[in-house]
């Protein structure tokens, strides 16, 4: 490769090997994919902070989408700063030689040492409401995309009952046009497309408007390979986990730690709200995992015990025994991983009640429910809402493993051929050392 060589990373949502297996080749867009396995727990942020470092999440310390911060006593999900990601990154000697770097809709993106940044960055307005925005570094490049698409970046098709493939032709859109840039087109970019996950949640990975979105995922990435041969890029794409068909109900741990007088609730107006504070255990619940703390170490056991009791769980792996799950050296970090049953997810709520119900729980609120939220893909009642009804969920992820195998392709030649996601981002962070300037 000369050493002037360009290279965009795709990671694309969703894109399960035994999944895109199911369609014809002559269906594939002429993209020649390949199996690997990812990296525990199957994630969006653990995959991506384990893809920049090169390392798996016990190294990183990024275990779930979100975590609780035990000095403040809160729970954070989806938040966006790159020093929540510990370790090196892959790009680091490529950058340090004058190459520069690139991120697009990466999650944990603000403040990451690098020279083009783009992401959702709304504000969030004290009456209700918000004003959307993306942030950009530099500042006026979302401003440029914009009038070069068309078109601003809605937030709404990103996540929410509306969530769509309007997202990711929006960031395929930019993504050409960033590749276009005459000075400002960094030599290493990475994107995400979001919207085939969309779909594969709300009808499962066996559904016909799932092969529908898959169709349309590979017709946006044949579009994104084109413009970056046109503009002197080489394409390396992945999946970053493998969506299953929910067959069973949610697990409810915080109902049953609650049950157990481990999980304290305060009532106000009628509702109910966590008191992480005088909570001796709680659950925060992230698809078919959950991250469980326990505040007096005491306790530990007689909370696995209770949970591990509970229907609907898999196993529950300690965190000083569990180096083949990779997340035991996490700084003050969960003390026991909850795997649900396959085909069963974790879900958040506490109460039984629906009158007890928080206020955020008929809402897109990402930030303030200790645990992700599937259901906030569809439309609840009345109108304005979101759901409360986990039955309306077709599918989830988390585990990996061989049976849990993601797609990728990449136009680089790699010797020898990764067999995970990890050996993945080695090869590229090899491939960038030896085409750094002198």
């Amino acid at each position: 490769m000369p050493s002037n060589a360009r290279v965009l990373i795709l990671d694309v949502a969703a894109l399960g090997w035994d999944f895109i297996q199911d369609l014809p080749g002559n269906l594939r867009g002429g993209i020649p994919f390949r199996p690997m396995e990812t990296v525990f727990p199957a994630l969006t942020c653990p995959v991506q902070a384990s893809f920049r470092t090169e390392a798996l999440p016990c190294f990183h310390g990024v275990a779930a989408n979100g975590f609780y911060d035990r000095t403040l006593a809160r729970t954070f999900f989806w938040e966006q700063s790159a020093t929540l990601i510990y370790g090196q990154r892959l790009w680091n000697e490529w950058r340090s030689k004058g190459r520069t770097v690139g991120m697009m809709f990466w999650q944990h993106c603000l403040g990451e040492a690098a020279d083009l940044l783009l992401t959702p960055k709304p504000i969030h307005k004290h009456h209700g409401g918000m004003i959307q925005d993306c942030y950009s570094r530099p500042p006026n490049l979302y401003q440029d995309l914009t009038r070069k698409t068309g078109r601003t970046f809605d937030l709404m098709h990103y996540w929410g009952p509306l969530a769509s493939a309007r997202s990711s032709e929006w960031i395929a859109d930019a993504v050409i046009e960033v590749m276009r840039l005459p000075k400002q087109a960094p030599d290493l970019l990475m994107a995400y497309l979001p919207h085939l996950d969309y779909e594969l949640q709300r009808s499962g990975p066996r559904s016909a408007r799932s092969r529908k979105a898959l169709l349309k995922t590979l017709a946006l990435l044949q579009r994104i390979r084109t413009g970056a041969e046109a503009s002197g890029y080489d394409v390396v794409l992945f999946g970053d986990y493998a969506m299953v068909p929910v067959t069973r109900p949610p697990v409810y741990l915080n109902r049953r730690l609650r049950e157990a007088g481990f999980f304290q609730v305060r009532h106000i107006a009628g509702r109910t709200y966590p008191d992480f504070s005088a909570s001796e255990a709680f659950a925060l619940a992230d698809h078919e995992m959950a991250l469980v703390y326990v505040q007096n170490k005491t306790s530990i056991q007689k909370v696995r015990k209770w949970i591990e009791q509970t229907e609907g769980v898999a196993e529950v792996l300690d965190m000083k025994g569990s180096l083949r799950r990779e997340i035991d050296r996490m700084p003050a970090g969960p003390d026991f991983i909850v795997l649900a049953e396959e085909g069963s997810w974790c879900a958040y709520p506490w109460w039984t009640d629906a009158r007890e119900a928080p206020d955020f729980a008929d809402h897109v609120d990402i930030h303030n429910k200790p645990g992700y939220d599937p259901c906030e893909l569809f439309w609840g009642w009345p109108p304005g809402r979101v759901s409360r009804n986990p039955a309306r969920i077709g599918g989830t992820h988390g585990r990996a493993g061989p049976n849990r195998r993601v797609a990728w392709f990449s136009s680089l030649p790699f010797d020898p051929e990764p067999r995970n996601l990890v050996e993945l981002a080695g090869s590229v962070g090899q491939w960038l050392s030896s085409n750094s300037l002198p």
